[in-house]
């Protein structure tokens, strides 16, 4: 049981007055604690048998249960007798790896208890705590408090996130549209670029109606005092969104440009190679010619025949190369 413990602590007025080593027996504590008391569990990948006993505890309904150990959840608010179950996804982002990695964290927030249960490695969560135990005049508002603490982190992971992958896009367009840069592995890596947006908008666009549902106070166990910070949370998601929208465009119109340069470089090549071939073509036609063995050909007995063959393959060539090259065919 220790090992899935993050943190537990119980609070008045927003001040920790202990810190159970197990949640058996912590809710009941808290209570004895008196008007404004409240404990805070945070719990890290805990099994099954793990979280029913905490579930058991704290009057978890089983459905909400199961899912918090089950993981892979979409974003998600869904009321239960006695408590309130959120469902976030935290994202990560290693700029030199150029991947975006995921996490899930689950809420169960009731009148007197909020628990945090996270999965994956990035969680935004590790100074929330003792950030807040800073703010007792935030932490006294119990749960709700907690609730719009780990929304507001959560959300403004995926605006840190964002900013990294709009920098790495201006890199990116940039780089395609350098001279020498046409056609250089940029489609696999515009490919990578929207492969992590769609584990962005996995994140970010199932999340807006629930934080609709719970800045417009329809959820139980949610404080009216929380109301306009959850709203304040709602925009900034709306925000990420209509940025992680606009990469998306971005990306797809820096690929459509890409395959117009290369279309029009490869065009470009293909004029050059037929001027070289014209070019070559003409001295093969007149030496065809001249090797057709006929007996009746102008100039084939005169001394200066050979040298006038040449001499006009020669001009044809040099005519043909100026005429091309003020086309800028050459």
């Amino acid at each position: 049981m220790a090992r899935m413990i993050v943190h537990c602590a119980i609070y008045r007025d927003g001040r920790p007055v202990a810190t159970p080593a197990d949640p058996a027996g912590s809710l009941a504590a808290a209570r004895a604690a008196g008007p404004g008391g409240f404990v805070w569990i945070g719990l890290f990948e805990p099994t099954t048998e793990e979280l029913d006993r905490v579930g058991a505890e704290f009057g978890l309904h089983p459905l909400a249960v199961e899912d918090a150990v089950g993981a892979h959840q979409r974003p998600k608010v869904e009321p239960y007798q006695g408590s309130l179950f959120v469902a976030l996804k935290t994202l990560g982002y290693h700029p030199g790896g150029h991947a975006v990695t995921s996490g899930e964290v689950m809420l169960f927030v009731g009148e007197d208890f909020v628990m945090t249960v996270r999965h994956g490695a990035d969680s935004p969560l590790g100074d929330l705590r003792s950030q807040l135990e800073r703010q007792p005049e935030v932490l006294r508002f119990g749960p709700s408090a907690v609730l719009h603490s780990v929304c507001d982190t959560v959300v403004d992971g995926y605006v840190d996130v964002a900013v990294g992958i709009q920098a790495d896009l201006d890199e990116l367009e940039a780089d395609v549209f350098a001279p020498g840069r046409v056609g250089r592995d940029v489609a696999s890596r515009i490919y990578g670029y929207k492969r992590q947006l769609v584990t962005v908008r996995r994140a970010t666009g199932p999340l807006v109606d629930p934080m609709l549902r719970l800045e417009r106070g329809g959820a139980p166990y949610v404080r009216a005092e929380a109301l306009p910070y959850l709203r304040d949370v709602s925009d900034h998601l709306a925000r990420t969104n209509d940025q992680v929208e606009g990469m998306d465009r971005l990306l797809s119109d820096i690929l459509a440009a890409n395959l117009a340069q290369v279309s029009v470089q490869q065009n470009n090549d293909m004029r050059k190679i037929s001027a070289w071939a014209a070019l070559a073509a003409v001295p093969t036609m007149i030496a065809g010619v001249y090797g057709m063995n006929f007996e009746h050909m102008p100039e084939l007995r005169q001394p200066w025949g050979y040298p006038a063959a040449v001499s006009l393959m020669v001009l044809v060539c040099v005519l043909l190369h100026r005429v091309f090259k003020r086309h800028d065919w050459l």
